[in-house]
């Protein structure tokens, strides 16, 4: 190693562990300290309460969740009620003939119950979309449908956002990734990744049961801020299934008044599901910035925990913005992953075209699966307000990750997983298939960009 890399390794090193010191000072302040101070293991934070009885499915890519969202919508008895960082009126969420722009969908179904939509208003200066331009028309278009109430949230911390994706129903919630728009990508991805401008991939976990109620108790607090407008209690709906499910979030403090300290659950929810991998931690995201998830992912690679122990990371070749960020910390984990246990890969579509990674979904050991809007950089773990919905079934994280792996690799994927890795995963990196190697090709400051950002704008 020359005199550049070490010089570059001590910058990137230790401007890290200024904005890691940083956050420590800001969560211990607001008596979150534990959940960077500490070393707790385990599958749900105790931060949150834990709903049994729950049916809990993941869809997978947008074509497969827009049309049950939108089937839900057109079927809605009571209400219905979206979160979005942002949703254009004329988006439509099926492209079959005739289907039906979103104000038209949600303007139909403001004839029987009441619609509401609560929009990030964008931010202050056109930095980056959806400009506040953007946001006013959409809250216009919205209302001009009639009976469809649209409000924007303008109480984002300086360079963040409202970045949530939830849809309440009746007694169904979405939470995912995915918004209503074509706003910087196409959403309509599917499982073939048929070649398109910038197809996204992404998921939606759909829930029914006991958990519904939390989802719509959360998007009533936001929306009595917002909107002046008390709610009904939510209905607690009946058990309709075997999962256990928590939602978990992310709340800057001094937002809201039902969240003075905020809420830092989801990161608590990351890291404890991370340092208790035994086996397999898989993870679908659109960023890697995090130098807290980073740190236990190292320690992982560094101590695997069993001769089984593997780790696969899928993420976009080119993210929208911190690709260097991104890149400098994959190389810190290809550094350390002598026992070539890491798998880095990222999506091509037929014809070689990229496929972005905009999903947000973690797996560890098949027990524990964490599915939502946030992705795992500063934004997302402290300063974007942030709902992912996480469950320790296993049948449903198994499930899961073999329908992801089958969609990724065409083979059937049913092994153990560490078998899967070595036999099917490495292979395919090195053929024509729809994964391609992702290498960590920064110096390490180039992964600075992230850091100095949350320096600058967090509180």
């Amino acid at each position: 190693m020359g005199l550049l890399d070490v010089l570059d390794a001590r910058l990137g090193d230790g401007l890290e562990n200024v904005l890691c010191s940083h956050h420590g000072r800001r969560l211990r302040r607001l008596g979150w300290g534990e959940v960077l101070d500490g070393d707790a293991t385990g599958w749900f934070t105790p931060r949150r309460t834990v709903q049994r009885g729950n049916k809990i499915e993941v869809l997978i890519d947008g074509a497969t969740a827009f049309p049950v969202v939108a089937e839900a919508i057109e079927n809605a008895q009571k209400y219905v009620h979206i979160a979005n960082w942002h949703a254009s009126p004329d988006f439509r969420l099926t492209r079959e003939p005739g289907a039906p722009q979103l104000r038209e969908l949600l303007s139909a179904a403001a004839e029987r119950v009441p619609v509401r939509v609560l929009l990030w208003a964008g931010p202050p200066i056109p930095f980056f979309e959806p400009t506040r331009k953007r946001a006013l028309a959409a809250q216009k278009a919205f209302w001009d449908c009639g009976a469809v109430r649209c409000e924007l949230d303008a109480r984002e911390r300086t360079l963040h956002c409202h970045h949530e994706k939830i849809v309440i129903v009746d007694d169904v919630a979405f939470v995912g990734g995915l918004d209503m728009t074509a706003v910087e990508g196409d959403r309509h991805d599917s499982p073939e990744h048929p070649p398109r401008d910038l197809g996204w991939h992404d998921h939606v976990a759909k829930m029914e049961g006991p958990v519904v109620a939390e989802v719509a108790g959360h998007f009533a607090a936001r929306w009595l801020e917002i909107a002046g407008e008390t709610l009904p209690a939510p209905e607690v709906p009946p058990e309709a299934g075997s999962s256990s499910v928590q939602v978990v979030r992310t709340v800057p403090e001094k937002t809201y008044s039902f969240a003075p300290h905020g809420d830092f659950s989801l990161l608590d929810s990351y890291l404890r599901a991370l340092r208790s991998a035994e086996s397999l931690i898989y993870l679908e995201n659109q960023f890697l910035w995090s130098p807290e998830i980073t740190e236990v992912l190292i320690e992982k690679l560094c101590r695997p925990p069993s001769d089984e122990f593997r780790m696969v990371l899928l993420l976009p070749q080119k993210p929208s913005n911190g690709a260097d960020t991104t890149r400098g910390q994959l190389g810190r984990l290809i550094d350390a992953d002598v026992d070539r246990r890491l798998v880095a890969a990222t999506l091509v579509a037929h014809g070689d075209a990229p496929v972005y990674v905009h999903a947000k979904l973690a797996i560890v050991d098949d027990q524990w699966l964490s599915v939502g809007s946030a992705n795992l950089n500063e934004h997302s773990l402290f300063n974007d307000t942030e709902v992912n919905v996480v469950t320790d079934d296993a049948a449903v994280a198994r499930a899961t990750r073999i329908r992801l792996w089958t969609e990724h690799l065409g083979v059937s994927v049913s092994g153990p997983a560490d078998e899967v890795v070595d036999r099917v995963w490495r292979p395919a990196l090195k053929g024509r298939a729809r994964v391609s190697p992702l290498p960590g090709v920064s110096r390490r400051a180039g992964r600075l960009q992230g850091p100095l950002r949350g320096l600058l704008v967090d509180g």
